[in-house]
């Protein structure tokens, strides 16, 4: 198994942590067995954590962690054998709980640190080799809430996510404490995940803001400081001054590029050419603070010890130039500290992506603002959560600004290896979308390509990762307002699906980015309707308002796909959530008749059990999915297909509804195949040829007068395909051919117009669920159709 490095940095990067997912056939990894990465003849340090299994015991996922040696300004190969035995111990992260507190022991050059059970602090004890932080120095996350009333952290008790030689991950939940007298019986809560790294002296820290109440939560500041203990005081204001600087906006040089410029004790330059130049400058201080942000080059501000500050709110995106793909890369964000004995430096992670964001280095620390005071209103409806990610890079007194902004770059766009599409082909852990090189056609996958490449994306710290249906909106279901597509038929899968066939690390970006907002934002975690509980939310407006639960809008393949390409339980935490949500939504009165609803509910349901029991091996998910399959047996028996209610009088056909009843059949039938589905999906195929089809070639969109329209919809050409595996017969996949070559025909540009839309910065384009529901049905489509010769008809 080939493990492939893209050129991507000009430095060198030594030791550094890496990760892959390797997915695996039936019965090949089986235990007593373990994976060798080697780096031509040397085998590298490895932490393995299988996240799925299939029925016989064997790996079908293995999510694996890796330090290597990358090259300045070249790629790099390693390879990934299975071998007998036990893997070789390496010596690195230990970890260890003495009474109420866990150790963490990051190795040489690393970090040692200890955190408390029940503590109001994120951490006891931080020791970088040079300096010891202690626990009143770690101030917050402090919450300020639209009353002006500041809460503050009391953690319950730290867990091990995940332990091995190379990374260390605690997850710890807690709740909001008020600073008066009074406790409501409703508080918010969080989650903190504290990530460390074998021999290296930073960690990470996740915090996830929870509105555990019923009402909805302003954030008016949410701030995190790391405190010198020496000298000054708590100060989580952001002063302006040096605030809204910008420098190089699209890498074309800028003001302060090749100088050092500033008035008094401030100084600044853009890149690093001149950074030795303006470091002498301050060699002598006390202590050296700076902030930097960046788009292409970085623009540094540096001071003597006087408050630097660094926000980005909407006026900053706005008239600030960037052409990256966002959910890749924007910038970063930083703020560093420096003094005598030691620095830290302290970067946000995609800040520019979820703003409002600020961040601030004086004499007497460094402050993260996940949200800044007096900038953007944030307000989390009640069950509504979001994690924000910073690094603390701890480094002695002679690092320089130069390697501290490499470091936080790196933190922003770290090494993603990839691995090559025939070990997802080869395993059977996805549909069968893999096509012979010698048979792809140029255009057709240039197309698949710009479908993806052309969503709609939306920055904002509770809208990063979605983007709003411009179709829906028109249609007023938002009340006028926004309505945002929350995932609609599952756009991470289909990212995650597109980079299995190419490689193409962007589409695993996408996947991150999409998949964390949803498992955030668009699921319910607090409620007191039991129906509402760990449900992903319909389209809607502000993600939540005026949405329900359905069968029909609830999905887990992506989440599932997020758990594998970065071995975050919490996404698989989340998929299970979802499918309990749905097993109580299927025992309400609503789905107990076959055919009062139409084929989209519960075939979207058994779409999502089957996957939960292909993922968990669990027999639960089996159960309801047998008695949906028994509903469409029934509902086709009673009506000779499955058409579905609409107005009071009558019952129609909904084409691309049953499309997606036959998607999930086809995949409940790939696990437990059975004639009488067999039969049913064929007789389903016949029915869309008869009843759906014009002369045109094209389908409808509904079977009313009112709705007869000519359709678009790609669902069909998977339900066509399904048709053509089950009986080889051509006139399936011939029927599919006008709604293929019309997609293809289409042009989307890969990059949205830059708008402010209900106080959020979006990149107006297709909305996400565009793709997430023709991907599969392409793949699946182009790849029969090529093979077949009916593309060439």
């Amino acid at each position: 198994m080939n493990i492939h490095f893209p050129r991507l940095y000009r430095y060198e990067r030594k030791q550094e942590h890496c990760s892959v997912a390797l997915p695996f056939p039936e019965g090949k990894f089986r235990d007593g067995m373990h994976v060798q990465i080697l780096d031509q003849d040397r085998e590298l340090p490895v932490q393995i954590r299988v996240t799925s299994r299939y029925p016989d015991g064997s790996v079908r996922y293995a999510f694996v962690r890796f330090t290597a040696d990358l090259p300045a300004n070249r790629g790099k190969e390693l390879r990934a054998e299975l071998r007998e035995g036990s893997a070789p111990e390496y010596s690195g992260i230990r970890v260890e709980r003495s009474g109420d507190t866990l150790n963490v022991d990051s190795g040489m050059g690393g970090l040692q640190l200890t955190v408390r059970d029940g503590s109001r602090s994120l951490v006891e004890c931080v020791c970088d080799g040079r300096k010891t932080y202690r626990a009143e120095q770690f101030l917050g996350p402090v919450l300020k809430d639209g009353e002006g009333r500041e809460w503050k952290i009391c953690l319950s008790e730290w867990r091990v996510a995940e332990s091995g030689p190379l990374v260390a991950r605690l997850r710890c939940r807690g709740v909001f404490v008020p600073e008066t007298v009074d406790m409501p019986e409703e508080r918010p809560s969080f989650e903190v995940t504290l990530t460390l790294y074998a021999g290296k002296p930073w960690m990470e820290a996740g915090f996830r803001l929870i509105n555990s109440t019923s009402a909805p939560l302003k954030a008016a500041s949410l701030v995190f400081a790391l405190m010198d203990g020496k000298t000054g005081a708590w100060d989580p204001a952001v002063h302006g001054g040096t605030a809204r600087e910008k420098g190089d906006s699209v890498g074309e040089g800028g003001t302060d590029n090749g100088r050092v410029a500033g008035e008094g004790g401030i100084l600044r330059t853009t890149g690093i050419k001149m950074l030795p130049q303006l470091e002498e400058k301050v060699r002598d201080a006390a202590v050296r603070c700076c902030v930097g942000s960046s788009n292409y080059k970085t623009n540094f501000t540096v001071s003597r010890g006087e408050s630097v500050e660094r926000v980005v709110d909407t006026a900053y995106l706005m008239s600030e130039a960037n052409e990256h793909f966002i959910e890749v890369f924007y910038g970063t964000l930083f703020a560093d500290r420096t003094d005598r004995e030691s620095g830290v430096c302290a970067t946000i992670y995609q800040a520019q992506q979820n703003y409002p964001k600020a961040v601030k280095s004086d004499a007497s620390g460094v402050y993260v603002m996940l949200v800044p005071e007096h900038v953007e209103e944030v307000v989390l409806q009640g069950g509504m959560s979001r994690e924000q990610c910073f690094q603390l890079h701890f480094h002695g007194p002679e690092e320089s600004l130069a390697e501290v902004d490499n470091r936080s770059l790196l933190y922003q766009m770290p090494d993603r290896p990839w691995v090559d599409a025939e070990l997802f082909r080869d395993a059977g852990v996805a549909p069968d979308i893999f096509l012979d090189p010698g048979l792809c056609r140029p255009e057709v996958e240039a197309r698949l390509i710009s479908l993806c490449d052309a969503h709609s994306r939306s920055f904002g710290m509770l809208n990063f990762g979605d983007a709003p249906d411009p179709n829906y909106t028109r249609q007023g279901r938002g009340r006028g307002k926004l309505v945002w597509t929350n995932n609609e038929y599952d756009f991470p899968h289909a990212c995650a699906l597109l980079y299995m066939r190419t490689g193409e690390r962007r589409f695993q970006d996408y996947l991150i980015a999409a998949a964390q907002h949803w498992m955030d934002v668009d699921v319910c975690h607090y409620s007191k309707d039991p129906l509402l509980v760990g449900g992903q939310w319909e389209h809607c407006r502000s993600h939540v308002l005026d949405s329900t639960m359905v069968c029909s809008h609830e999905w887990v393949e992506g989440l599932l796909d997020l758990y594998h390409f970065t071995g975050d339980e919490r996404a698989l935490e989340t998929a299970l959530g979802i499918g309990e949500n749905v097993l109580r939504l299927l025992d309400t009165p609503a789905y107990q008749v076959s055919g009062e609803s139409n084929a989209r509910e519960t075939g979207w349901a058994l779409r999502s059990l089957t996957a939960l029991y292909v993922e968990t091996g669990d027999p639960k998910w089996v159960q309801k999915a047998d008695w949906i399959v028994a509903q469409f047996r029934d509902w086709m028996d009673t009506y000779g297909s499955w058409v579905a209610p609409y107005t009071d009088n009558t019952l129609i056909h909904v084409g691309f509804m049953i499309a997606v009843a036959m998607g999930s059949l086809a995949r409940y039938y790939r696990v437990f195949p059975r004639e009488d589905i067999h039969q049913m999906l064929l007789v389903a195929a016949d029915d869309l040829l008869e009843s759906c089809m014009t002369r045109t070639g094209l389908f409808i969109y509904k079977e009313l007068p009112s709705l007869n329209r000519l359709g678009n919809n790609t669902l069909l050409l998977e339900a066509f395909t399904i048709a053509y595996e089950l009986s080889g017969d051509l006139k399936y996949l011939r029927a599919g051919l006008p709604t293929f070559r019309g997609e293809m025909a289409g042009r989307a540009g890969i990059m949205g117009e830059k708008k402010v839309m209900e106080g959020t910065v979006i990149l107006e384009n297709d909305p996400p669920k565009h793709f997430a529901q023709c991907f599969i049905p392409l793949s699946v489509y182009y790849k029969k159709a090529a093979e077949t010769g009916v593309l060439d008809a």
